[in-house]
């Protein structure tokens, strides 16, 4: 006699061979298939509306900044130049004055696709002058021999060409005189020279008809260009003094200020932050003071 929902089972024992065990377990329910949605004429199946309201909700997508992310300076700690130079000086400890350079990271409020700033200036106090400029114009004009006279590395026309197509390129920058610029150009050199910055063309003011004018304005001088929301530009040696820095910098924030207003009424772009640095120490935001209380003085500062 079996009780309603218990299943009989019998074991036989193996010790006792004669005899069975007999025990009760509770029934198990019938397994049963999943119930499938009901399928229409037209062989789709129907949807419940709550499901099919969901279902054409389109995904919201998050939309995309058209400007790059800048981090807020209220509570960001900021330095005088002359404290800043003082940290700075101190993880350039045991190197050359003349090879660690000072550099200034401008970061603007601009748009992603906005147009880029850049430009070439002259510093009160040259931060580089050992580079070697290269002059293209006709080896025996008189051009060339301005260029020669005004300190150029590497003069002429075929045998620069040649040089730059074998890969050698021995100069830093390079001017063209307006009577080469067809030569230039039939020579192709704008895949070899474009990438590395170094290719002459009338919008950057480097195909000329005065060489040795350029060549003066290039020796000392430094080029910036904008490149993702940032200019960065080398503004001093490490054996500079404070007064030295003060005046490269102004200058150079100066032009900075004058191209940005050159722009656009309807093209934005701020000043953001500037920020001090070297070839081997971080970043130091200023915050536009030549010095604070508990600066040392600026003799110090010119000590190496």
């Amino acid at each position: 006699m079996t009780s309603k929902g218990l299943q009989r089972t019998c074991v036989s024992s193996r010790n006792l061979s004669s005899t069975i065990q007999c025990q009760y377990r509770p029934r198990l329910p019938p397994i049963t298939a999943p119930v499938l949605p009901k399928r229409t004429a037209s062989g789709l199946s129907k949807i419940p509306k709550n499901q099919k309201a969901k279902a054409a909700e389109p995904v919201k997508k998050r939309k995309a900044r058209n400007d790059f992310v800048r981090h807020s300076l209220k509570d960001a700690q900021q330095f005088a130049l002359c404290d800043a130079m003082r940290y700075i000086r101190a993880f350039e400890v045991g190197r050359s004055p003349t090879s660690s350079k000072y550099e200034v990271h401008v970061t603007l409020k601009t748009l992603k696709n906005g147009p880029v700033v850049r430009n070439r200036l002259r510093l009160p106090h040259a931060v580089d002058t050992s580079q070697r400029i290269c002059v293209i114009c006709p080896p025996d004009s008189p051009a060339a021999k301005a260029a020669i006279k005004a300190g150029a590395s590497l003069v002429g026309e075929e045998t620069v060409f040649d040089a730059v197509k074998e890969g050698r390129i021995e100069f830093d920058r390079c001017i063209c005189h307006v009577n080469s610029s067809q030569k230039l150009n039939k020579a192709g050199l704008g895949r070899v020279l474009g990438p590395k910055g170094l290719m002459p063309s009338a919008k950057n003011g480097t195909v000329v008809k005065d060489v040795a004018g350029s060549i003066k304005e290039m020796v000392g001088g430094s080029e910036y260009r904008e490149r993702l929301g940032v200019i960065r530009m080398a503004v001093g040696q490490l054996g500079f003094t404070p007064e030295e820095m003060q005046r490269n910098i102004r200058a150079f924030m100066d032009g900075l200020k004058k191209d940005l207003a050159l722009l656009s009424d309807k093209i934005s772009k701020e000043v953001h932050e500037v920020v001090l640095s070297s070839t081997n120490a971080p970043g130091f935001s200023l915050n536009g003071d030549f010095r604070s209380s508990t600066s040392l003085p600026s003799r110090d500062l010119a000590i190496i």
